[in-house]
Parts: C-alpha cells; structure tokens; sequence
C-alpha cells in the first residue's frame, strides 16, 4: 500500500511541476509579447490566460485588412521578388506601396504578381497606379492580368500606366500597353454587354527614360521621380516615391550606376535588384561561365554590386531582390552582400512586408488565404447595356441546347429576390 501511495504521490508532484513549468515558459513567452501573467499558486494554474489567453497579442505576421495604416506610416509588400523563370514559390518582380493617405501605387506587374496582389484582398479601385521601370515581361508580364482581371474583380475606373520610351517608338511602353490591349481585343469583345465595362480601359503616360529625377507623377502630396537604369537596352528607369517626409526606392533593374548613387539617397526603403551569385547560375540554371558572367554581373547586378550600391546611398533599409531564394542559395547572397555592406538589410521574399514610420522600419512576412474571393469593390456596380452585346453568327446560335425549363427558375429565383425583370435569351 505505503509503495502505491510513493508512487501516487511522485505522479502528482511531477504533474504540478510539469504545469508550473508550462506556465512559466508561457508566461515568459507572453511577455516577450508584450503581456505577462503570474499565477498565484499551482492550483490556479489550469484556470490562468497564460494557459489559454482569450485576447489578443501583438503579431509578428502580417495579416491583409487586420490593421489599420497610421497616417504617417508607409506600407510596401513583395508581390514578386523571383528570377526571369515563373515558379510557384516566388512570382517575378512587383511591389505595392500604400500609404497613410489612401493612395496605392504598383512598381512592376511581373509575371505571377497578380496573384499574389489578389491575396491582399485589396479593393482593385485603389489599385489602378502602375510604374513599369521596363518591358521585360518578367516585369510587365501580368499587365494583362491586372487589367481585365482587375476590372472583372471590381475595378470601375481605367487603369493608369506610366511607363519610359525607348530608343525607337516600338521599343517603348506606349507601344507594348497598345499591343497587349490588341492581343485581349476577342477577350474584351466577349464582354460587351456582359458586364460593367468602366473599368476596360487602359491610360499610358510614356515619358523620356533619359530624364534625370524628372517629376511623372505629383498628386495627392505623392510626388514621383525617375532616372536612368543601364539593362539590356536603352530604356529602363529606376522611381522613387516621397510623401510625408518618408521616400520609397525602386529600381527595377539595373547595373549599378552613378544615377542611382545621386538620387537613391536618403532613402528609408531602397529596393535594388540584386541577381543570383554567378557560381548559382553555373550551377542551378547550367549556363555556360561565359553567359553566367555576362548575365550575372553585366546585365544584372550580383550580390557584391548590390552591396556596394547601398554602402554608397546608405538607406534605413536595403532591399535585395531577383533571385531564388532557397536554404542552399541565399547564404551566398548574404554573405557577397556583406563583403561590401554591412548596414541594415532585408533578403525579400514574396508577401515580405515592411512598415514605414519616420521612428521605425518593421520588417514582416504576411500571411494569406490561397481560396480568396474578389474584395468588396469601393462602389457601386452599373448593371450592363444589353444593346452592345456582340451576338452570335447563325451557325453558332443555331447549336444552343434548348435547356429553358432548367434555365427559367434560376432567372426566377433571381429576379425575386432582388427586384429584377431579367429574362433569359
């Protein structure tokens, strides 16, 4: 009996200890966050928040429509951080800039960015500002997307695109938004009619790629700048964005230049592109040395330029972007960054957030649902115009299955419930 009662009494001092134990790490981990919780004496501790807190604490991700933005703060999120080559983990280039004062601004749509833009659940109203630094389609790839996906989800206004020319007219961006709006002509064709067509319309404000920090955009306090990048062509720009005494950089691609140095500075955010280290491109994507020099170091800029680029404007925050970002990639970046670096720096990544204040850069990842719906749009819908419909040829129409009986309930159905007359072909 006496070696029963031992061995009653040892379960329960190790079931009191292993409780205050859990309750003192949860209590520190807590107060790391800010909230701290002490427990009066072991036999309360099941009853303690510090067990299961029914409140809220401070997060360290970043959750779309859960926080407000204060109206001196700046909020930039990584829609598209990756290489030329799509893959699912990371879209190529594209970053959101929002700010205090309502205003949203694009910088690149590279291919894959829409959806990741579509994870913010963000009012595509307020997304109708695009700067396109150049026309490599890993840079401009998901315009289509933007814009007939964009209005379809609920944007009622153009879409406005400012963008530099080229050397010759077909090398600029008002020649490329023309034609992508030619190749969705069947596409905008079928929807005539259909749906609520303001949004279907596309501005191009082209402006000269040798201006140097020439104004293209000033609205609302927001004033734009750009100057020339050196990729590939004659062409691309870098922009950046001041409001409020804070300024945002962005500089799509480029080999590091003497432009960006002079007006890069004093940047709280500079976002530089910073390519795969060259042994990665002989390694991972099988180039040749010759062309993994030639991309890696002349039409882009590696990590040691990167660094030294920023060593040069000293931001509060260094971005790097336009690589793959893998568990046997990115120590090499880093540490070829940090041979001529050594000041504050994020890695990005897609859904990396950064938080903005004149105090204070908050540096975070967001957290997104894959099953988004469309947002809310910000007004109200205008029903279609029936007459602009484009019918069908005879031959086409003359194949419809006759399937009223099934149809007529749901026009039924519809018509009820919101006050409609609608009646089906």
């Amino acid at each position: 009996m006496s070696q029963h009662r031992s061995a009653a009494s040892a379960m329960i001092v190790i079931v009191v200890a292993g409780v205050i134990a859990a309750a003192y790490f949860m209590g520190r981990s807590d107060e790391r966050a800010g909230r701290s919780f002490a427990l009066a004496n072991p036999a309360q501790a099941a009853e303690s928040p510090a067990i299961s807190p029914v409140k809220a604490r401070p997060r360290d991700s970043y959750f779309p429509n859960s926080e407000d933005l204060l109206p001196d703060e700046m909020r930039v999120i990584a829609c598209g951080t990756g290489m030329p080559t799509a893959r699912p983990s990371q879209a190529a280039a594209c970053f959101l800039v929002e700010l205090g004062n309502g205003d949203k601004f694009l910088f690149d749509i590279g291919t894959g960015s829409a959806e990741r833009i579509a994870a913010l659940q963000i009012p595509y109203n307020f997304l109708d500002k695009l700067f396109l630094g150049h026309l490599h389609t890993d840079h401009f790839g998901d315009l289509a997307s933007l814009f007939v996906g964009g209005a379809l989800m609920g944007r009622q206004k153009p879409l406005r695109v400012w963008g530099p020319s080229g050397e010759k007219p077909e090398l600029g961006t008002k020649y490329a938004v023309e034609r992508m709006r030619e190749m969705v002509t069947w596409d905008l064709a079928g929807r005539r009619g259909l749906v609520d067509e303001r949004g279907y319309h596309i501005e191009v404000e082209e402006f000269d790629y040798k201006a140097e920090n020439k104004v293209v955009y000033k609205e609302n306090g927001v004033t734009i700048r750009h100057w020339p990048a050196i990729h590939s062509l004659d062409g691309p720009v870098s922009f950046s964005l001041e409001w409020n005494g804070l300024k945002f950089v962005f500089g799509s691609d480029t080999y590091p230049n003497k432009w960006f140095v002079k007006y890069a500075k004093n940047a709280d955010l500079a976002i530089h592109e910073c390519f795969i280290a060259v042994p990665s491109l002989i390694e991972k994507f099988k180039f040749t040395p010759q062309t993994a020099l030639a991309v890696g170091t002349q039409v882009h800029t590696p990590p040691e330029g990167f660094g030294k680029v920023m060593s040069l404007i000293k931001p509060r925050m260094a971005v790097a972007y336009h690589f793959f970002k893998d568990f046997d990639t990115t120590a090499s970046i880093n540490d070829r960054i940090r041979s001529t670096y050594d000041g504050p720096l994020s890695l990005a990544q897609d859904f990396m957030v950064w938080n903005v204040t004149k105090d204070e850069i908050r540096v975070r990842m967001a957290v997104v649902s894959e099953e988004v719906w469309p947002p809310p749009a910000s007004e109200k819908p205008m029903p279609p115009d029936p007459s602009r419909r484009i019918p069908f040829s005879k031959e086409i129409a003359g194949g419809k299955l006759d399937v009223l009986e099934v149809l007529q309930p749901i026009y039924d159905e519809i018509n009820e419930k919101y006050g409609t007359n609608e009646k089906p072909d």
